[in-house]
């Protein structure tokens, strides 16, 4: 990535941002301050992250109660407190059948970002096997779905999906009119997922987040 991006935050004096920073977990201080991007490219991100800690419910059965856990292991519980605090940050996702319109704070991003890190640094194993049989499904020219533990990834995730998306979107509809995209959108979220989980993986997908947003 060539282009410079835009780091925050614009303080009024180097005091209140050491103090700042001093009131955050230390695993959200590992994260550079970015500026936020226009309202319409902070909405794509807001899908996003949604969707990747979608595909970690997909990934393993309890997926929410382990994210709740990996939350307070990562001292994030002022930002997130408990489930109900959890599912108002991902409402924010704007093809959210409960779409709150709000917009994620600066924290509030770092902490998602944080916590699909970590809850997929946890389900390295399974991310990696999940991949491999991918390969393995296309050497032998043979349908993902053949694949038994891609075919229970895959029908998770659209339960998910299913359940919590609405249907009046367009993007949306275009998913659950096509199985075989929203298999795709899955496996791209794993990919991810195991993105996270390389040396300064956490640090390196939250700048691309902002790739070709922030100036």
């Amino acid at each position: 990535m060539t282009q410079s991006l835009s780091l925050m935050p614009d303080s009024n004096s180097d005091s209140e941002v050491i103090s700042e920073n001093i009131s955050q977990p230390l695993i959200i201080r590992q994260l550079p301050d970015i500026s936020l991007p226009s309202t319409s490219s902070m909405m794509k991100l807001q899908q996003h992250l949604d969707l990747l800690l979608l595909a970690l419910e997909a990934l393993q059965l309890g997926g929410s109660e382990y994210m709740l856990a990996t939350a307070k292991e990562l001292e994030l519980n002022g930002i997130i407190k408990n489930r109900l605090s959890l599912w108002r940050l991902r409402c924010s996702n704007p093809w959210r059948k409960c779409y709150s319109r709000n917009s994620l704070t600066l924290l509030q991003a770092k902490a998602l970002v944080c916590l699909a890190s970590e809850s997929a640094k946890k389900c390295n194993i399974p991310l990696r096997q999940l991949l491999l049989a991918v390969q393995q499904m296309k050497d032998k020219e043979m349908p993902l779905a053949n694949n038994f533990r891609l075919s229970e990834y895959f029908s998770q995730f659209q339960a998910h999906f299913r359940r919590r998306m609405n249907p009046l979107r367009a993007k949306v509809s275009f998913y659950l009119s096509t199985p075989e995209e929203l298999n795709l959108l899955a496996l791209s979220l794993l990919e991810e997922l195991l993105f996270c989980t390389g040396t300064r993986g956490k640090e390196r997908f939250w700048i691309s987040l902002f790739d070709g947003e922030v100036k």
